[in-house]
């Protein structure tokens, strides 16, 4: 196993990565997966809709983008675990947001696919070896690999569940 002290120093995603506690990447994920389930039962109906100020994403627009980010960032975890050197560009998380239509989903739905995302997620890091977790590659012409990117997801998503605890809830 790879310490999570050979994380690739990841800038703008440091951030999230600090809000992960757990040494090992698997268990990092699925205990997120169980946090983030257990606040996604606590929110009423009343607040799918709610954003905490104007141009903020409202509840919905959220989860529509922790499940966009998740599916980008499992991506290029799994292009680096796969050793392919291919440079990856990056995204623009505000204009793919604009673009989601989170705000028309279902809550069931958008629960049912944040569900099969993170299933498939926990799937693909289960079986990686430390050569595939390790293999660096570019992502927005950044170093980035799998291993490091298995932090940025539960990170990501911790950081959301906090902003939706002090802002939302």
């Amino acid at each position: 196993m790879i310490p999570k002290s050979d994380i690739i120093s990841a800038d703008a995603y440091q951030a999230y990565i600090d809000l992960v506690k757990e040494e090992d990447v698997r268990e990092a994920i699925e205990k997120n997966t169980l946090r983030f389930r257990k606040l996604l039962d606590t929110i009423p109906r009343k607040k799918f809709d709610f954003a905490y100020a104007e141009g903020k994403w409202t509840v919905r627009e959220m989860l529509q983008h922790i499940i966009d980010c998740e599916r980008v960032f499992t991506y290029r975890a799994l292009r680096f675990s796969r050793m392919d050197p291919a440079p990856l560009p990056g995204f623009d998380e505000q204009l793919w947001g604009m673009h989601a239509g989170g705000d028309t989903r279902r809550w069931k739905d958008l629960r049912g696919e944040f569900e099969t995302v993170r299933e498939a997620t926990e799937y693909l890091y289960k079986p990686l070896s430390d050569d595939q977790l390790g293999f660096v590659g570019s992502a927005d012409a950044r170093p980035l690999n799998a291993f490091t990117i298995g932090f940025i997801i539960p990170g990501h998503v911790a950081h959301h569940i906090r902003i939706l605890k002090e802002r939302y809830l």
